[in-house]
């Protein structure tokens, strides 16, 4: 079942999201968060930042990681989480794919391991332009759990903003699977702004296909959407989503 929370702006939706995160925190003595980078929920991290909320139970697993990039480089998603929020709250502890193994394979069996032994209690994603979560690129099949996968070329377009040049993008990553995704107990994706509105129509109205691997959503028994105007916008139902 899926749940959609229509917001006006990033702004809300980032408080929308930053809530329901807390209101996990605070419902048991041990919580597992599965996070993710990029964009979307950068809102959601500076309002953690700003309001501190007690973090010392929580152990965080996130969603992937470049292959061939060092946890010290200013693009890892390692250093990402470290800057948006690791170092600035104190949780009890906090798991980012090895994109530097030596073993790969390992690593992604490894991986495996933490999150069977940290069940995730509310898994964050964000949704890829093609609509892709975490790294499972179109294709991708449902069952899959943490591997290395190749990156699309949209997928490397779109994150060369954050490089000096596109070349600079590394091609391949570590990634949680969609099996391993759709174990945890409750999602909440974030969604802004019309590049978006494509995807998230076939997500909540389109075919369950691994062609866009977010269509697996509509399989999970609690997923909530909080998504802005403009990412909505292509949705015939979207007047019915609960507006904020």
């Amino acid at each position: 079942m899926i749940k959609v929370i229509a917001v006006k702006n990033a702004e809300e939706l980032a408080q929308k999201a930053y809530e329901k995160i807390v209101s996990v925190m605070e419902s048991k003595n041990e919580v597992t968060l599965g996070l993710a980078t990029g964009g979307s929920p950068l809102g959601i991290y500076a309002l953690m930042r700003e309001n501190k909320p007690a973090t010392s139970h929580v152990t965080t697993i996130n969603l992937d990681e470049y292959i061939g990039l060092e946890p010290t480089h200013d693009q890892s998603y390692r250093y990402f989480m470290n800057d948006q929020l690791f170092n600035h709250l104190p949780f009890k502890a906090t798991y980012v794919p090895d994109g530097i193994a030596a073993d790969l394979q390992k690593a992604c069996g490894d991986y495996e391991a933490i999150i069977a032994a940290n069940p995730v209690d509310l898994q964050l994603l964000g949704i890829g332009e093609n609509g892709h979560i975490a790294f499972n690129e179109p294709g991708t099949s449902f069952d899959s759990p943490t591997q290395v996968t190749g990156l699309t070329e949209s997928t490397i377009n779109a994150n060369s903003r954050y490089f000096e040049k596109k070349e600079d993008v590394p091609t391949s990553a570590i990634t949680m699977g969609i099996g391993s995704i759709m174990k945890a107990k409750e999602i909440l994706l974030i969604a802004s702004g019309e590049k978006k509105a494509e995807a998230i129509k076939q997500m909540l109205e389109g075919n369950v296909t691994e062609a866009c691997p977010a269509t697996a959503l509509q399989h999970h028994a609690n997923v909530t959407v909080i998504a802005d105007e403009a990412a909505l916008s292509l949705c015939q139902d979207k007047k019915e989503a609960q507006a904020v």
